[in-house]
């Protein structure tokens, strides 16, 4: 363990390591390799399960388990920000997320429908071990960076992580595609690959670990109710000061249903693909899934530069009314598509607007806020709108799809919700569309 001063080079490159590390997570269990092996359990029984006393489609499911894992994400932020403010050895907070989740991806490679109770445990475990541990890793930025250095590293994060990820996942491809070749088959690639995953992300960790202090408190006050529920009581005084403000409300209540649509649309598209789609052979539904996750990947970076100089010649709140636009097209588009190029075209429009209106929409309320010390606060209350946003979406996602049996009924519902949004983002004042 080195102490090593606020601003060293070397803590700095020690914490975006850590982007790195669990970027795994994303790409390889939420977006790609698990999604097509989740469907694939059910090749030879249909879409639907027996579980928890009910007949549910499998879409649903997972739709529902994610929900409720953001639900208990969105309970504990203000309380792991909370603890993260004042006891000092957070170090160990962030570690026991980390293993927890690196750990629960080792556990999918039992996922099973015999096991399935075991198998979505593992699954919603690893959602909290990777949201829990982002509130702790985050937290460090302003202790280990100085104000002028904190969008380079936290850019050379999110670099490195798009960086680690894609190349797993290049390899847990090639294990998919050529199994023969390592006398495997390619759902076992698949399983090896969630092993791999938690691997790397327990093993490249170590890196940032070694160098990162305790916490920002030499000695960490005792650990007291107060304490505890500090992050609650800084949403509620966001809230109140919300009501003071006018485009700051209108523009969270945009915010909100913009990204319960959005994040939704991520979270499923692999299913929808794998369901929806009339590829022509098993093998093809999977490399070509796999392929698409990777096209978004590549074009979300072209999409956020463009946003971003879309936003500085046009302003931020027209730019993002018109990204919202797209995003309802889209959703109503995706209700006819049956071929795979069609779902290629499909990724490469939802990879472009993807990738800058997530930077945007933060961007855009980082400067709608008040003058004030306290912005920690705030993006505290936005972080936890975000994921409540995307519980009500996985919900209303699951059960249409579950209703109806249909996930293209359900993701043109969601064409609503960006056509709502533009509706609010209108409402913020010409003079502060930025």
């Amino acid at each position: 363990m080195k102490n090593l001063p606020k601003g060293d080079k070397k803590l700095l490159n020690a914490w975006a390591f850590y982007d790195w590390a669990n970027s795994v997570y994303t790409l390889t269990i939420a977006s790609a390799v698990f999604p097509i092996f989740y469907e694939a359990l059910f090749t030879d029984r249909g879409h639907y399960i027996d579980v928890f006393g009910m007949r549910l489609k499998n879409s649903a499911l997972i739709s529902f388990t994610t929900a409720a894992a953001f639900l208990v994400v969105s309970f504990i932020s203000p309380l792991l920000s909370g603890i993260a403010d004042y006891v000092g050895n957070k170090k160990a907070f962030m570690k026991f997320f980390c293993y927890l989740g690196a750990l629960s991806c080792v556990g999918l490679y039992w996922f099973d429908l015999g096991n399935i109770y075991v198998g979505l445990a593992f699954y919603f475990l690893g959602l909290i071990g990777y949201w829990g541990s982002l509130v702790f890793y985050n937290s460090y930025l302003p202790d280990i960076a100085f104000e002028d250095q904190q969008d380079r590293i936290s850019a050379k994060g999110y670099s490195l992580g798009y960086i680690g990820s894609v190349i797993l996942l290049l390899i847990n491809l090639g294990m998919i595609m050529f199994p023969k070749t390592f006398n495997i088959t390619a759902m076992e690639a698949m399983r090896y690959s969630f092993i791999m995953v938690g691997i790397w992300w327990i093993l490249f960790s170590q890196y940032t670990y070694y160098y990162l202090p305790k916490g920002s408190k030499e000695n960490g006050q005792k650990l007291t109710k107060d304490v505890v529920f500090n992050g609650f009581k800084e949403l509620k005084k966001v809230w109140g000061l919300l009501k003071d403000n006018v485009p700051l409300r209108r523009y969270l209540g945009g915010f909100f249903v913009s990204s319960m649509a959005v994040q939704t649309v991520m979270l499923v598209a692999t299913y929808f693909g794998a369901q929806e789609i009339q590829w022509s052979s098993k093998e093809e539904g999977t490399i070509g899934l796999i392929i698409c996750i990777l096209i978004i990947q590549l074009v979300a970076v072209i999409g956020a530069v463009a946003t971003s100089r879309a936003s500085a010649k046009f302003g931020n709140i027209p730019t993002l009314i018109f990204i919202n636009g797209i995003w309802a097209v889209f959703c109503a588009l995706a209700y006819f598509i049956t071929l795979p190029m069609h779902f290629y075209v499909m990724a490469t429009i939802a990879g472009f607007v993807m990738g800058g209106v997530q930077a945007l929409s933060r961007s855009t309320y980082s400067k709608l806020l008040p003058e004030t010390e306290d912005t920690a606060s705030f993006f505290s209350f936005y972080d936890v709108a975000e994921k409540i946003g995307i519980v009500i979406g996985m919900c209303i996602y699951g059960i249409i799809d579950q209703r109806t049996g249909s996930p293209r009924k359900a993701i043109v519902v969601l064409a609503i919700f960006f056509v709502t949004s533009i509706f609010l983002l209108r409402r913020v004042h010409k003079k502060e569309a930025l």
